[in-house]
């Protein structure tokens, strides 16, 4: 949703815009003399990719499929 608004009034009510803008999800085009000049917009803040977060943190210090030597016996 985008909304215009003039400088001067942008001015005047600067904060609860910027307020307006965060809890709405608006964005504002503020106009000088009826021609846009700037743009207010929400910051929206990108999800955090957890594939490959790990990626380098782990090391494989032997042969981690060869058979080891010890005996065990598993429980049935």
């Amino acid at each position: 949703m985008k909304e215009t608004i003039a400088a001067g009034q942008f001015k005047a009510k600067c904060l609860q815009l910027m307020n307006d803008v965060q809890n709405k999800h608006i964005t504002l085009i503020i106009t000088k003399h009826g021609v846009p000049i700037a743009k207010l917009a929400p910051i929206e803040e990108e999800p955090i990719n957890l594939y490959g977060a790990l990626k380098g943190t782990a090391t494989i210090e032997a042969d981690i499929i060869a058979p080891i030597d010890e005996p065990w016996e598993a429980a049935s």
